[in-house]
């Protein structure tokens, strides 16, 4: 009888080890030419807008065009009119979801499940209501430097703001090769920094840089969200010999060095 005990890791798709996400707030009209230069190189993101304040065209994306403009990418809430919301009354919190939420899911065609904090503001009651609201995570402000996970994903902070040691991030992200650890890089910002700040040069730089890895998993918020989910959801047998994943998506494992991939509501032998 084999008593060998297995190592199993998770991995992200394709058995690779980093992801990459970008996530920009506000919706000005810089993010058609930000969502360029992802879609040229294979960089997904999520966009947080305030469907309140997108009726000025020269200024904002409009509703009417968010399905369009943010195809193959992610649109999120940001709340209805972007208030300080730490301040306000937390039935008045609920209503900002709420109702950005129905909006920019009518414009977009499907459920709009995470959000970036409006000027960086919340308190332990407003995280602690978001998941009724059906908010699965929410952004901070600030950066870590750091590749790791958040503990919680409604006090996700992000690797760094796209001004803060961004190609220096980028080129330390790129250079990490061990494949028992998950990675994940995570960059925010407003697009209309790179037109305020004449560095549309810094974003160009980065996307090129980064972009067509092999090892990189390229994702927006919510697909990260799913797959740790999912993963997590996986069921093994306690003998560790067999996987049954309930869930819709396929998730991938690694079992001594062996990737495999384990499709939604399949049982497989490792």
């Amino acid at each position: 009888m084999d008593r060998k005990l297995k190592t199993i890791y998770t991995c992200f798709p394709n058995g690779k080890h980093k992801v990459l996400t970008m996530s920009y707030d506000d919706g000005q009209i810089f993010d058609k030419r930000l969502v360029a230069l992802f879609n040229k190189h294979g960089i997904k993101g999520t966009f947080h807008l305030n469907s309140g304040l997108m009726e000025d065209r020269n200024l904002k994306v409009g509703l009417d065009e968010v399905k369009e403009v943010y195809k193959g990418h992610e649109v999120s809430c940001h709340t209805m009119y972007h208030p300080t919301i730490e301040r306000c009354p937390i039935d008045q919190v609920v209503q900002q979801v709420i109702e950005d939420r129905k909006l920019l899911e009518k414009a977009c065609g499907y459920p709009v499940r995470g959000m970036s904090y409006p000027n960086g503001s919340y308190s332990e009651d407003i995280v602690k209501m978001l998941p009724a609201c059906g908010i699965e995570y929410c952004r901070v402000v600030g950066s870590t430097d750091d590749f790791g996970f958040p503990e919680n994903f409604l006090k996700w902070k992000s690797t760094c703001h796209h001004g803060h040691n961004l190609m220096e991030n980028a080129r330390r992200f790129a250079d990490l090769h061990k494949t028992q650890y998950l990675y994940m890089m995570y960059v925010w910002g407003h697009s209309f920094e790179f037109d305020r700040d004449n560095s549309w040069e810094l974003i160009e730089e980065f996307c090129e840089f980064i972009g067509g890895h092999e090892d990189i998993w390229y994702a927006t918020n919510i697909e990260i969200v799913d797959y740790m989910n999912a993963a997590k959801n996986l069921k093994y047998t306690a003998a560790g010999d067999m996987v049954y994943n309930p869930s819709a998506i396929p998730v991938w494992i690694a079992v001594d060095g062996a990737i495999h991939k384990v499709d939604g509501g399949a049982c497989i032998n490792i």
